[in-house]
């Protein structure tokens, strides 16, 4: 089982994945993850602490001459904005945040369950899906996330091959499709931000060269779809998931919703084997499994909870009415939350490649990959 955990506070000494069942034998370069982690502090919308971190992965443990050994990976993203211990208790609970919840929760002060609690933890998050990234590469599976709405304003679908889709995403400064539509959307966020408001937005991710029977049908913990809403859903901030159609499927008729199959002969050597559909409602996956058709997932952002305008919120000392407390914060983070989205996926992606695929070694996934292909293309 391919699987991380993450530790470390926003403002402490530093932030650390612990990637544990990834194979030995994968070529590690760790300037691919830093890219992610500059993509995830950009975006125009952020904040002034993006001005003060200048995140880079240092890979601490379960690499030997940039090669993994299958022993647990240690992640580790410092923290320039080191500063915990100096750092006074919030007495107002911010709505949106967990800080009232948190803190009844652990009897506690806020100040312990926002530095948890802070997005700034999904640096190591997208440290630990740029590292998977590089386990799916050698299997030809590209991973893509982008933003498709904000403040309300939806950017139209785009259709190309993933050098043109990434092109045009790292043109724009809201890593939307359409970098002509920025300076609008741009306009949009620098009102949001003289108002002391925030914005929120919809984000989607593509993942294509998927093979047939990643994950399954046999139990509900182990479905694909489940296993990535899931890991999804987790990302601070994100309020819905959707997968191919998602809501709007409940809206057609089952005629104008399921994917018809066609067999194509001249296609058998890709990886969905000559099985294809003229449309991709399901988005990738049916019954639990990816189908061979590229996997479409779509989260949902919240604006940010913190406003330049605080809410009303009360003093937890006297119950006295009072504005929220306010900590430095972004306007708009759904650029941001792209990239996490994405990586987040990369990596659920990289772990049903190992529970299909697995050893303990790239080179046997690899023959086992091999295999299956040929034997499901003589079924």
């Amino acid at each position: 089982m391919l699987r991380y955990w993450t530790a470390g506070e926003s403002h402490g000494q530093t932030l650390i994945a612990l990637v544990d069942g990834f194979p030995a034998g994968v070529q590690v370069d760790t300037e691919p993850i830093n890219v992610e982690l500059k993509r995830r502090q950009g975006g125009y919308g952020r904040g002034g602490r993006q001005r003060i971190e200048t995140d880079q992965v240092q890979i601490r443990t379960g690499i030997w001459r940039d090669m993994t050994l299958g022993s647990p990976i240690a992640l580790e993203v410092p923290n320039r904005d080191y500063k915990l211990e100096r750092l006074d208790d919030l007495p107002r609970p911010r709505p949106g945040h967990a800080d009232l919840t948190g803190s009844l929760k652990y009897l506690g002060s806020i100040r312990g369950v926002l530095e948890r609690s802070s997005a700034r933890e999904t640096a190591v998050r997208v440290a630990a899906g740029g590292l998977a990234k590089q386990l799916l590469a050698p299997f030809g599976i590209t991973v893509l996330g982008y933003v498709v709405e904000l403040g309300g304003e939806r950017f139209d679908a785009v259709e190309a091959d993933y050098d043109t889709l990434r092109a045009a995403r790292d043109s724009s400064e809201v890593y939307s499709l359409q970098p002509e539509h920025d300076a609008d959307i741009k306009k949009m966020i620098d009102r949001a931000r003289k108002a002391g408001d925030t914005l929120g937005g919809v984000v989607e991710v593509r993942v294509d060269g998927l093979p047939f029977g990643l994950g399954t049908h046999a139990q509900w913990d182990r479905k694909l779809d489940g296993r990535i809403a899931k890991a999804v859903m987790a990302v601070q901030a994100i309020k819905g998931v959707e997968i191919g159609l998602g809501f709007e499927a409940a809206r057609r008729p089952g005629s104008a919703v399921h994917d018809p199959i066609h067999f194509d002969e001249l296609l058998r050597d890709e990886p969905h084997m000559g099985y294809v559909r003229p449309t991709n409602n399901a988005g990738g996956l049916e019954g639990g499994m990816t189908n061979g058709m590229p996997l479409v997932v779509r989260a949902a952002k919240k604006p940010i909870s913190t406003l330049a305008k605080p809410l009303a919120s009360i003093n937890l000392d006297t119950k006295e009415p009072s504005e929220a407390s306010y900590e430095r914060s972004d306007v708009c983070a759904v650029p941001a939350a792209s990239v996490i989205v994405e990586n987040v996926v990369a990596f659920e992606i990289a772990g049903a490649l190992v529970d299909k695929f697995g050893g303990d070694s790239l080179p046997e996934m690899q023959a086992r990959y091999d295999l299956f292909q040929k034997m499901a293309r003589e079924r």
